[in-house]
C-alpha cells in the first residue's frame, strides 16, 4: 500500500510536467498530441573547489594544490521535444568565450575560459553564459563538487570503464589495467579528472567522461533504477543528497529527466564534443584557450534549437574524401620518390627525401611500407595517403616509417586528420559506451 501510494503521488507530481501530461493523453483517433516546444535542456557542472576539504581528504581524492573554483565539467543535456531522444554536449573547460553581464554591472562583458565564469557569478553568471555562447535556454541546472560526484557514483552503483590500454595519471590517481572496470566513487572521479594521459589535455578527457557517463545510464537502465517513476523517484532522491540544483529544478524535474533517460535505446542517446578550430589559442592573461569552430559549433547549437539529431549531420562534422584516423604530424616517414614526398609533405606527413639513394631499376610491384611494429594506427594513416600500397611490419630503433616505390604507378592522396572525430565527433551512445561485461565487484576493492 505504502509503494502503490508514493507511486500515485510521483505521478501526479509528474503530471505538472507538460510533456508528460503531453504524452500521457492519446487525442482523438489514437494520436498523441504534442505541446509545442523545442525539448528540455540541461546544465549540468562539475566544481574544481577545495573549499571545505581537510588534508585527509584531498589526499584520499588524489586533488592537492589550489583550486580554481570555477567549472572543471560542464556538460548541456538536451531531451527532445517527443521524449525520444536525447544529446549530451561537453563544453571543454578552457573554451574561450565571452561572459555574460554578470547582475548589477554595466559595460561590455569579458572574455575567458568558460571555466571562470562561475568564479564570477556562481551558477547563475555559468548559467546565462552558456545561453549567451549557445543561443539555447537552460531550464535545469545540476551542480556537484568532488565529494558530491564520489558520493553520487557510489549512490548509483559505481562506474564501469574500460580502455585498451593501460591509464596512469599520478595527478588525479587514477591507476588502472588494460581491459574493463567497475570503479567506485573515489576511482571514478580520479577518471574523470585525468588529464595527463595519451591523447593529452581536455578532448580525450571528455570523451572519456562522455564514455563513463554512457555506461553508467546503461547500468542504472539494466538495474531498473529507472524504470518507471517510483524507482526513478527512488534514484533521484538519492542523487540529490550530492548534487545541488537552482530554484527551477525539482525532485519532480529530476524524476521526469531520469525516466525519460531510462526508456530511452542506446542508439537514441547522442553524446559529443563542441568543435574545436584552434586548441591551443594564447591569450595574454588568460593562457592557452580553445577555440571553437565557428561554423560547425553554430551548426551543432541550431541543431539544438530545431530539435534535430546531432549524429549524421555533416554540417556538424563534415565527411573528408580521405580521413586519417591519427594525425599525419606525427609520423615520420622517409620516401625514395621525390615527387611522392612532396605530395605527402602535403598531408603535413614529416618527410624525408631519400630519392637521391633509390635504385635505379625499381622493385616489381606496387610501394611498400615498412612500419614500426607496434605502429598499426599511424601505419593505417599512412596507407590511406597510399592506395594500393603494401604493409610490412618490422622491429626498428627508429620509429621511422619507410616508403619504398615499385614498378607499379603510386597515387598519393591529401588525408585529412581532424581532431574533432577522434575525441570528440557526435556518436550514439551504442557506440560508445563498453562492450561486453564489466569486471567483477572485487575489482573496486582490489584498487579502490
Amino acid at each position: 500500500m505504502r509503494r502503490l501510494i508514493a507511486g500515485l503521488t510521483v505521478l501526479a507530481g509528474l503530471a505538472s510536467w507538460p510533456w508528460i501530461g503531453a504524452q500521457a493523453a492519446p487525442a482523438a483517433g489514437g494520436a498523441v498530441e504534442r505541446n509545442p516546444g523545442r525539448g528540455t535542456n540541461i546544465l549540468i557542472v562539475g566544481i574544481d573547489s577545495r573549499a571545505g576539504l581537510s588534508a585527509a581528504e584531498k589526499r584520499r581524492l588524489h586533488v592537492g594544490g589550489e583550486g580554481c573554483d570555477c567549472t572543471d565539467v560542464m556538460m548541456l543535456v538536451h531531451l527532445s521535444e517527443d521524449r525520444r531522444r536525447a544529446s549530451v554536449v561537453s563544453i571543454p573547460r578552457d573554451s574561450y568565450v565571452q561572459y555574460a553581464t554578470p547582475e548589477g554591472t554595466a559595460g561590455e562583458a569579458p572574455h575567458g575560459k568558460i571555466n571562470g565564469a562561475f568564479k564570477i557569478g556562481r551558477g547563475p553568471l555559468a548559467v546565462r553564459t552558456v545561453e549567451k555562447v549557445t543561443g539555447l535556454s537552460v531550464d535545469h541546472y545540476l551542480e556537484t563538487d568532488f565529494t558530491g560526484f564520489e558520493r553520487a557514483v557510489d549512490d548509483l552503483g559505481g562506474a564501469t570503464v574500460c580502455t585498451d590500454k593501460p591509464l596512469r595519471d599520478e595527478n588525479s590517481g587514477l591507476d588502472i589495467t588494460t581491459g574493463t572496470h567497475h570503479l567506485d566513487g573515489n576511482r571514478a572521479l580520479g577518471y574523470a579528472r585525468a588529464r595527463h594521459l595519451d591523447p593529452p589535455g581536455d578532448l580525450g578527457r571528455v570523451r572519456r567522461q562522455q564514455r563513463m557517463l554512457a555506461d553508467m545510464l546503461d547500468g542504472l537502465t539494466v538495474r531498473g533504477a529507472l524504470a518507471d517513476p517510483v524507482r526513478a523517484a527512488d534514484t533521484a532522491r538519492r542523487l540529490l543528497g550530492s548534487v545541488r540544483t537552482d530554484e527551477r529544478t525539482g525532485m519532480n524535474d529530476l524524476i521526469g529527466i531520469g525516466w525519460t533517460l531510462g526508456r530511452l535505446p542506446a542508439d537514441r542517446t547522442e553524446f559529443a564534443t563542441v568543435p574545436i578550430s584552434h586548441f591551443d589559442h594564447r591569450v595574454p592573461g588568460v593562457g592557452s584557450t580553445l577555440l571553437w569552430h565557428e561554423s560547425r559549433a553554430r551548426a551543432l547549437w541550431e541543431a539544438l534549437r530545431a530539435d534535430r539529431p546531432i549524429t549524421g549531420d555533416t554540417r556538424i562534422l563534415p565527411v573528408p574524401e580521405t580521413r586519417a584516423e591519427t594525425n599525419p604530424a606525427g609520423i615520420r616517414v622517409r620516401v625514395d620518390d621525390a615527387k611522392v614526398a612532396t605530395a605527402l609533405e602535403r598531408s603535413r606527413f614529416v618527410v624525408t627525401d631519400t630519392s637521391a639513394s633509390a635504385p635505379a631499376v625499381r622493385p616489381a610491384g606496387p610501394a611498400v611500407i615498412t612500419f614500426p611494429a607496434g605502429r598499426e594506427a599511424d601505419a593505417a594513416t599512412l596507407a590511406a595517403a597510399l592506395p594500393g600500397a603494401r604493409l610490412r611490419s618490422a622491429d626498428r630503433p627508429d620509429a621511422v616509417f619507410d616508403v619504398t616505390v615499385g614498378s607499379e604507378p603510386v597515387v598519393v592522396k591529401t588525408v585529412t586528420y581532424d581532431r574533432n572525430v577522434a575525441e570528440g565527433a557526435p556518436v550514439t551512445a551504442d557506440r560508445l559506451r563498453c562492450s561486453g561485461s564489466p569486471a567483477p565487484a572485487s575489482d573496486t576493492a582490489q584498487h579502490g
